[in-house]
């Protein structure tokens, strides 16, 4: 159980962290054009309300999408890591997107105007506000990696939780006490207890080392 355990863990936190980075991408440069251009900021109650999307539902849409009748089935996706990769960074991205647009709106109307009143160009105004609120984004970069990685709807029906190859901290946790192996569940919980402790802890870290 012990390799299995480690294999389950790593996979965990590798499938996480690059749905993360992927969901990023698009993430914190729609938060950006929202804080700085005021006509997209009724996209923001938009994302705010699907932060509560349940992620079995965002499981659904994705199934089918993926499936070999769905749109997307000749990707041949379905039951991969990269199918859960991508169905948690879709997950997170209206959290991403909403608590990103809140810190770079407050560095754009502190920073970024400043300096485009004194003659900054777009680019340097949008370095300078991006700077001023990296501490911000790395904490709601943290936020959307906490909330993938206790993720479960999604990673189990567009993941199938196959052993060693895409089986996941929840999933294998699900799997344990449904055969009545509570020890074992216990085990990958307190697991997923210590990461989400360590996260919590890297959050409070980001905050007080962004604090002037």
């Amino acid at each position: 159980m012990g390799n299995e355990l480690a294999d389950i863990t790593l996979r965990s936190l590798y499938v996480s962290g690059t749905a993360t980075l992927l969901a990023a991408l698009w993430s914190l440069p729609l938060a950006y054009m929202m804080a700085a251009k005021r006509r997209l900021q009724a996209v923001t109650a938009v994302t705010e309300a699907l932060v509560g999307v349940p992620t079995v539902l965002v499981g659904l849409l994705l199934y089918f999408l993926l499936s070999r009748q769905g749109p997307l089935g000749f990707l041949n996706l379905l039951y991969t890591p990269t199918a859960i990769i991508v169905g948690e960074a879709v997950l997170i991205t209206p959290l991403l997107v909403s608590v990103a647009y809140r810190v770079l709106r407050g560095a754009v109307e502190t920073y970024g105007e400043l300096a485009l009143s004194l003659g900054a160009s777009e680019a340097q105004a949008m370095a300078l506000a991006v700077r001023e609120a990296a501490p911000g984004l790395v904490a709601a970069l943290v936020m959307g990696f906490s909330r993938a990685v206790g993720e479960l709807g999604v990673a189990l029906m567009i993941g199938g939780n196959i052993r060693g190859y895409t089986r996941t901290l929840t999933t294998a946790i699900a799997l344990e006490v449904s055969k009545g192996e509570f020890e074992d569940a216990v085990s990958l919980g307190a697991i997923l207890v210590v990461i989400m402790v360590a996260v919590s802890l890297g959050l409070r870290l980001v905050r007080r080392l962004g604090q002037p």
